[in-house]
């Protein structure tokens, strides 16, 4: 698939001129405190960690300028997670021996699962901010693990909706192509189960490499198999090429993915970006924190951010605001109100929360539509976007995976 103190709500994702200055409290320790953040730098998910990485900067920078985690000066912590082996050592560097006060970060499922069961024997809390596995939320659940980024079945309730509406599911035939590693396997999954209840059924099938860079046997079997739709649920730099060798190739086949980051939009460009695609949140939301974060992303980076950069800075703003209001870093007691109920401002039309049940953000999910070439104001608005979902009469917990779908049982 994918770059961050308030005691007051409204101004959680504010820009640092709306964060009133925390309390100094002083506790006999260092005045700096550490958070360890973890996430691909290089390989096909490297152009989101680099979002991730700078929006988690520029929250370090808010946080500091508004008072810092009680009274200290925030310091973060950057390494390149890899793969999950690296994940796993790199956590416990972090926590071991740099004591960190927590991790954020992450987009690879297999990783957050690594780096999750190292802060469960350690007990320091991980907030998970690109990973979307429903199985981490599930079966793999930590109970010092904690997820801004949305699960598989967010993410393809948000399009299925959409494509509902657009006539590509019920009675349709698609065809799928899926990155071969557990996030894929594990979206593909729930992408099935989704289109089969609502009247599609499976043209064809196959799994991706995520080292693949050459889509042409794949395209040549989607130009024979006459999908009604093309089902799209690879990740990182994977979709880009696709798209791009997809446009190449002169096919018309209607375009829909379950897994998307709007920087794999921006990469393939006018033209070549297609379809309907899910994503966490947009740079164009119209709420007041969402345009204050956007700005002060563009005035430092000269771009907007998205959604992965969104998902690392909200991480970021959550533990401040929850140390703060508890006026303790101790991660069993900050477990302990993000379990509460606690809501936050995370630069979306309604407050979100942490599901107690699995640790879930509770939020709107949106799906954005692929703009005609000529219709794309500039390189970065290149979609339209859907009204958030759930609609405001419904709750939140309406597109999550229902308890009894993907159950957790916190080990001890």
């Amino acid at each position: 698939m994918t770059e961050f103190l308030r005691p007051t709500r409204r101004a959680l994702l504010a820009g640092s001129a709306g964060l009133l200055a925390m309390p100094s409290i002083s506790y006999g320790q260092s005045d700096v405190l550490k958070i360890g953040h973890l996430t691909p730098r290089t390989g096909f998910l490297g152009p989101l960690g680099e979002f991730a990485v700078q929006a988690a900067t520029l929250a370090a920078e808010q946080i500091n300028a508004a008072g810092g985690i009680n009274g200290r000066k925030v310091e973060v912590l950057f390494e390149d997670s890899v793969n999950p082996q690296t994940a796993s050592s790199k956590a416990e560097r972090y926590t071991q021996r740099d004591k960190v006060a927590c991790i954020v970060g992450e987009i690879n499922s297999a990783s957050a699962l690594a780096i999750g069961q190292v802060v469960q024997r350690e007990k320091v809390l991980f907030i998970n901010t690109g990973a979307n596995s429903d199985a981490l939320r599930g079966s793999d659940c930590r109970r010092y693990m904690f997820h801004t980024e949305s699960q598989n079945t967010m993410m393809v309730k948000a399009a299925g909706r959409a494509i509902l509406d657009q006539g590509l599911v019920r009675g349709k035939k698609y065809y799928a192509l899926t990155a071969d590693y557990a996030f894929g396997h594990d979206l593909l999954r729930v992408a099935n189960k989704y289109l089969g209840e609502n009247g599609g059924s499976i043209a064809g099938s196959d799994l991706v490499p995520t080292e693949l860079t050459d889509f042409s046997p794949f395209l040549l079997k989607l130009r024979q198999g006459r999908p009604d739709v093309v089902i799209c649920n690879l990740a990182g730099a994977q979709v880009t090429n696709f798209l791009k060798q997809y446009s190449e190739f002169g096919l018309r086949f209607p375009v829909a993915g379950f897994g998307f980051d709007t920087a794999l939009a921006w990469g393939a460009g006018p033209g070549n970006f297609l379809g309907t695609w899910p994503v966490v949140w947009h740079h164009l939301l119209e709420a007041p924190s969402a345009k204050a974060f956007t700005a002060a992303f563009r005035a430092k980076y000269n771009r907007p951010p998205e959604n992965q950069g969104w998902s690392d800075y909200t991480a970021m703003k959550v533990i401040a605001q929850s140390m703060n209001e508890i006026k303790s870093i101790d991660p069993t007691k900050v477990v302990e109100h993000l379990e509460s109920g606690a809501k936050f401002d995370i630069s979306k039309s309604r407050e979100g929360y942490f599901r107690a049940s699995d640790h879930q953000l509770m939020m709107e999910m949106f799906a954005i539509t692929a703009l005609p070439a000529g219709q794309a104001r500039n390189a970065y608005d290149i979609f339209t976007a859907s009204a958030a979902m759930p609609v405001s009469s419904e709750s939140l917990e309406t597109m999550a995976a229902a308890k009894e779908e993907n159950a957790c049982t916190f080990p001890a």
